[in-house]
């Protein structure tokens, strides 16, 4: 099992805690001749298991189809909405002052938790918000919990659209990692960073434009795999 680099605080801890646990389970097992040594082990390699399990980096064949913008994230799609340029001020210039289409994913503790760029993105934009820690499927956490914006000019079928990711904390999550700057340029499909733990991963593409959304509320997702939107344009 690969495990990513952006927890390697994380589950390198989480390995010398669980040797030190064994080290210890093991001697008591040995010393009082009981076989509570024996299952404290197991529940501590389970433990372990559980928890560095989480920091998994699968690998991904991503398509190659230029037309298609991919899911951001794994998860559950939880809403698509119509965003009006003037409640999302900050992507105002990005979007040119147009409306956008949000579409929000929930992710579990679960699922993995590496975020991929949805298409080839230019980054302009790297917005962190401080904020609450609600439940990722309260709309409140929407709105308020700590989030980590990134926006650009994403490429699809040799044509630019206006483009935008939003990684939110949630009850759990208590850190957003985050490597694009203003600047980055992102391959599709390519990971940039990861939210730890339960929490919500959006994205904003233009309300009017050739992109079809391919996804429902409800759809499970794969990050740099599920089609979330496609156009009919074949590249130049």
């Amino acid at each position: 099992m690969k495990l990513t680099k952006y927890g390697k605080r994380e589950w390198g801890t989480a390995t010398g805690i669980a040797l030190l646990l064994l080290a210890g389970t093991i001697t008591c097992g040995f010393l009082f001749a009981s076989n509570a040594g024996f299952y404290l082990s197991i529940l501590v390699i389970a433990v372990w298991t559980a928890f560095v399990g989480f920091f998994r980096d699968p690998a991904r064949v991503i398509p190659e189809e230029k037309n298609l913008v991919l899911s951001p994230a794994d998860g559950l799609v939880k809403d698509i909405e119509l965003i009006r340029a003037s409640d999302c001020p900050q992507l105002a210039e990005i979007f040119e002052g147009n409306d956008m289409l949000r579409i929000g994913i929930f992710l579990s503790v679960f699922n993995v938790h590496l975020n991929r760029a949805p298409a080839d993105l230019t980054v302009k934009l790297s917005e962190h918000k401080d904020g609450c820690y609600y439940d990722a499927r309260d709309n409140r956490a929407i709105k308020e919990n700590e989030s980590q914006l990134i926006a650009g000019t994403a490429t699809v079928a040799g044509r630019e659209y206006p483009l935008a990711v939003k990684q939110i904390s949630g009850a759990i999550a208590r850190r957003i990692v985050c490597g694009a700057v203003p600047g980055t340029k992102l391959k599709r499909g390519e990971k940039y960073g990861m939210i730890k733990f339960g929490s919500r991963t959006e994205l904003y593409l233009p309300a009017k434009s050739d992109l079809e959304i391919a996804v429902r509320i409800g759809d499970k997702v794969q990050g740099g795999l599920t089609v979330i939107a496609r156009t009919d344009r074949t590249s130049a």
